[in-house]
């Protein structure tokens, strides 16, 4: 990298709006939305999409509910001529969508993307050439005049075949793109599609489409938003125009772009899912429309369940979704810092659906809503807490650990964790706990229990295996938990306890139900230590827990 880098590069000159509003503006609609995924998508990938690839990601797009679908660029090649023959003859588009096709000013070009539609129902011819002063100078070597009558005819061939879609019932948007928008000059961007519009002669009836594109992004985002609201306020026949943006992610700011392009007054949006698309990628689409959905926007495009549409895009274009891409990636919900899982366990007790806005912490929307489940979000490895821990035990097998029985069993968790060196799986928690708490068999194992009582005095007598002898153990107390400890104290030889904590609840339902008894035991010198036991007769799952918890204390 270059030392002092402003001999090389330049920054992109500012946009003169002293009174410009969109700094003080605020969304509270979703845009039209067009998705360019078979086109600008398509063409970026190594190996484009065939024809029942497209089809499948047609129908995926309908079903999110794209009203406007750019399907190819069909005087391309044979493929996407005959896909937009498929979609038409067929009858695979729906009454309320419209299917957009680009084509470049050239009239055997334009010609075959007219004859691609014919027979559509509705549909949006998207012209486009480039305007920035380096593709006049380097790729077209023509001047300003020359770029604007390359548009100008274009527009006019365009509009001179027009009748022969409209007489079969056609209806037709027409739609105007300044390529290389983002780094053209405003006033130059205005005066040719001012010249396009005057052959197309757009009303507020018909109104025509002017795509502002951000084709490779060359500065940060509110200038982006100047520059669209500068055509906004000086363009002629403003009513007359559908005002687009289309955005790439150059310098990772596409969504940005996008958001304030929409505050500085622009009406549509065209992107890709997951932000496919060349370089960078275009505009992630799903990222907006979740965005207005966080604050409370209807987008009017679904994303219920994102996983098979994860899926689809996966299988259709041999691209991938990061797993950090925003709401869609594997782990943008997923916490394994002890301290955002506590936090987010604590937000879900809190949340009633029927009564609540959502402000669960470190989570911007319920995961539910685009089909995630709740154990996607709390996964646990060495970075992980006891909230996690917990959390783990309780949603899987709903195993309801004792507040101070989390913070016991927390750190030998997570010590067992950090030797693996990876993330862990609900069920090798679940493992660890049984290892550590209710296969504890040494020094004590029971062997057997029986305990009856007359008038609140009950008689324990049990046998338990020591150090592989068999030995009789016998107590009297107020209950079976306390004559069983007196028992293990003055026959078994254990160390002089008393009870601290008792819980119990049940795992299963029905006849062969389990009940889990968790005891805390208290030691002459103050520690405490847990024990949890597990049987179906919830006497006996408490014998064990008091055995558990004797034998983790020696």
């Amino acid at each position: 990298m270059l030392k002092n880098p402003s001999s090389k590069y330049q920054p992109f000159p500012l946009i003169s709006l002293p009174n410009r509003q969109w700094p003080t503006r605020h969304l509270s609609q979703a845009p039209l939305w067009c998705s360019v995924d078979l086109r600008d998508g398509n063409q970026a990938l190594a190996v484009p999409m065939n024809v029942s690839q497209k089809l499948e990601m047609f129908d995926a797009l309908v079903k999110c509910g794209f009203k406007e679908i750019e399907v190819g660029f069909p005087s391309a090649s044979n493929t996407e001529f005959a896909f937009n023959r498929r979609l038409i003859e067929e009858n695979r588009i729906p009454e309320d969508v419209t299917i957009q096709c680009l084509v470049q000013a050239r009239e055997d070009l334009i010609e075959k993307t007219v004859e691609s539609l014919m027979g559509a129902k509705k549909v949006v011819i998207h012209m486009y050439n480039s305007t920035s002063p380096a593709q006049r100078k380097y790729v077209f070597g023509k001047t300003k005049e020359e770029i604007i009558a390359i548009a100008v005819k274009g527009a006019q061939m365009i509009k001179d075949r027009l009748h022969r879609l409209e007489e079969t019932g056609t209806q037709v948007t027409l739609q105007y793109s300044p390529e290389s928008f983002s780094a053209t000059e405003v006033e130059f961007a205005k005066e040719i599609s001012e010249a396009v519009m005057d052959v197309w002669q757009p009303t507020p009836q018909k109104r025509m489409i002017l795509n502002l594109p951000d084709t490779v992004e060359v500065a940060m985002p509110n200038v982006y938003a100047d520059q669209i609201e500068w055509i906004c306020t000086n363009i002629k026949n403003r009513e007359s125009l559908i005002i687009s943006l289309h955005t790439h992610n150059d310098r990772g700011t596409g969504t940005a772009a996008t958001e304030l392009g929409l505050l500085a007054g622009a009406d549509r949006v065209e992107g890709t899912l997951f932000g496919n698309g060349e370089r960078t990628g275009n505009l992630d689409i799903v990222q907006v429309a979740m965005n207005l959905y966080m604050h409370g926007i209807a987008p009017g495009l679904d994303f219920s369940d994102m996983s098979g549409l994860i899926h689809m895009y996966e299988r259709t274009t041999g691209m991938t979704v990061p797993p950090r891409q925003p709401y869609a990636g594997e782990l943008v919900f997923t916490a394994f810092s002890g301290s955002h899982q506590d936090a987010i366990k604590k937000g879900l007790t809190g949340y009633d659906e029927h009564k609540s806005i959502w402000d669960v912490p470190y989570l911007t929307i319920d995961p539910n809503d685009i089909g995630r489940e709740y154990r996607e979000v709390i996964r646990v490895n060495s970075q992980s807490g006891k909230g996690g821990v917990a959390y783990l035990l309780e949603s899987e097998f709903g195993i309801e650990l004792p507040k101070d029985m989390q913070r016991e069993f927390g750190p030998i968790a997570n010590d067992l964790v950090d030797t693996l060196g990876r993330e862990v799986t609900a069920t090798e928690l679940r493992n660890m706990f049984w290892n550590e708490y209710i296969e504890r068999e040494t020094p004590y194992a029971l062997h057997h229990f029986h305990a009856d009582g007359v008038d609140g005095v009950f008689t324990c007598r049990s046998s338990m295996i020591k150090e592989g002898q068999e030995i009789a153990v016998t107590g009297t107390g107020n209950g079976p938990i306390a004559a069983f400890v007196q028992g293990l104290i003055l026959d078994g030889g254990a160390p002089i306890f008393e009870i601290a904590n008792f819980r119990e609840q049940s795992l299963s339902s029905g006849s062969e139900a389990s009940a889990l008894a968790y005891i805390q035991i208290k030691l002459p010198d103050g520690k405490t230590v847990w024990g949890a036991g597990v049987d179906t007769n919830i006497e006996l799952a408490s014998i064990k827990a008091v055995t558990s918890a004797v034998n983790r204390s020696a």
